[in-house]
């Protein structure tokens, strides 16, 4: 595959906007007072880069380190609980009001919902998200993954009580795996992609991710200028690009999607711009896992759409370089440990800034030394002998 950076521009009209009150005030605010309720929950850190910031020539560099999520090494765990409550208070017929983590403990609601088995698919962080919101609320969960992932990953999830293993599918098709198994089996599909008839639970899921922003728009202190997001299906990408333009308006964030050369959906569909989304079939073989997604997200594109600015689809070696970059920090930078998914947005930053070839692409996003760019970090390194084989070895070096 010859492999290089492109980029395509999504210029937006001024009417005929999708609407995104879904990822308004009121929704955040009951996602974060959920999330506020789980023992363990604390804001991510988010790791200012102030050398890094000054030696590529921005005003800012500010990483939203996910590792830190409620011990699971990923931002998963925020949609996935959310999601689960919502499901179980429907359920049993509560209020919303009444959604809490404490309440849904209560003996007679356990008992009720014994018979309550869920079941998705994942590359690892979406199923350990799963697994861990089960466990939560004394729920059994089946995760499928797709073949040729991580066997760590694998194992994470398998030790938080769920039943785990390997399809002989690529991820698309695993999720229709899953899907045909939860209407089998009478099982939930608790999936982070909507699909005809399937719609609810993914809203709830990107609803969830609005307390990540949240978060990083209180730690922030001022409005970013740029925020760079990397993509799989869309789901995360879509929720904060929602909750930015439900909070903001037109005064939002340029905004930017990223995805590996290998499974970039959302550009192809962005770039061919006929109203039709274009897919990534058969395997593939991405470091990045958790984006090696070849199918869009209906609900996160009907977003991205109309709010995203700027989609860029990369070679491997730029999230390689975004991994060394927060390993190795610049003087007294804090350290971010970010696996392949997570660092290819601060990879992508870096090389706009330092490659003179990119200078068009920079300057049609709009980087300069005023500019305060968000990126975050979705993941540490779930897979910690390929972490090691980019960082120590030097797997995928940039060119």
């Amino acid at each position: 595959m010859n492999e290089s950076i492109k980029a395509v521009e999504k210029l937006h009209p001024e009417t005929a906007l999708s609407d995104v009150s879904a990822f308004g005030k009121e929704t955040a605010a009951r996602a974060a007072e959920f999330h506020r309720g789980i023992p363990g929950y604390e804001p991510t850190p988010l790791a200012d880069l102030v050398r890094l910031s000054a030696a590529l020539g921005i005003g800012r560099l500010a990483v939203k380190d996910e590792s830190k999520r409620f011990g699971l090494n990923a931002f998963k765990a925020l949609g996935a609980s959310y999601a689960v409550a919502r499901y179980l208070a429907q359920y049993l017929g509560l209020p919303e009001s009444e959604m809490t983590y404490e309440n849904l403990q209560k003996p007679a609601y356990r008992e009720r919902l014994r018979n309550v088995i869920l079941v998705t698919a994942t590359d690892g962080n979406h199923g350990r998200g799963v697994a861990w919101a089960a466990k939560l609320f004394g729920l059994f969960a089946h995760v499928f993954m797709p073949k040729g992932g991580s066997p760590e990953r694998l194992a994470n999830i398998r030790g938080l009580g769920a039943e785990a293993a390997f399809t002989t599918y690529n991820y698309d098709d695993t999720v229709r795996h899953a899907a045909t198994m939860a209407k089998e089996q009478g099982w939930v599909l608790m999936q982070d992609t909507a699909f005809d008839g399937y719609t609810e639970i993914p809203l709830w899921i990107m609803q969830g991710y609005t307390t990540l922003a949240a978060e990083a728009t209180e730690e922030y202190g001022e409005l970013p200028t740029h925020i760079f997001l990397q993509a799989g299906v869309g789901s995360l990408p879509g929720a904060i690009t929602g909750y930015f333009a439900a909070h903001y308006g037109a005064q939002r964030p340029v905004i930017t999607i990223v995805e590996p050369n290998r499974a970039d959906c959302l550009y192809r569909t962005a770039a061919a711009n006929d109203g039709a989304p274009h897919i990534v079939t058969g395997e593939i073989n991405s470091i990045m896992a958790g984006l090696s997604c070849g199918e869009p997200n209906p609900l996160a594109w009907d977003i991205l759409k109309d709010y995203a600015d700027h989609f860029v689809s990369v070679p491997e070696w730029v999230a390689a370089k975004g991994m060394r970059i927060l390993g190795s920090p610049t003087g007294d930078d804090p350290r971010v440990v970010s696996g392949e998914s997570g660092a290819v947005t601060t990879g992508l930053v870096a090389e706009l800034m330092q490659n003179r070839s990119l200078d068009y692409l920079r300057d049609r996003i709009g980087l300069n030394k005023d500019a305060r760019i968000l990126c975050i970090s979705t993941e540490g390194d779930t897979d910690r002998a390929n972490y090691r084989r980019v960082v120590w070895d030097g797997l995928y070096p940039s060119f």
